[in-house]
């Protein structure tokens, strides 16, 4: 899964550490966000759709592998 994470925080002026703090988790949570090393549960895509202001589906974007539901 693809996000973009890393542009919506920079546009924010905000750190990873910082992004961290207002999702409750850890800035090795973040890091790993960013990188796509890591999906997140349900509820913290919802808790960082939130902090940004849009839909789970503006932030968060399947692999180019993932075959579409039809």
């Amino acid at each position: 899964m693809r996000n973009d994470l890393a542009r919506r925080r920079a546009e924010l002026g905000w750190s990873q550490g910082r992004l961290a703090d207002e999702l409750d988790v850890s800035r090795q949570t973040v890091i790993s966000l960013e990188k796509g090393r890591f999906d997140p549960s349900l509820p913290l895509a919802f808790r960082i759709a939130a902090v940004f202001g849009c839909r789970i589906e503006d932030v968060f974007t399947p692999d180019d592998d993932v075959p579409a539901h039809t």
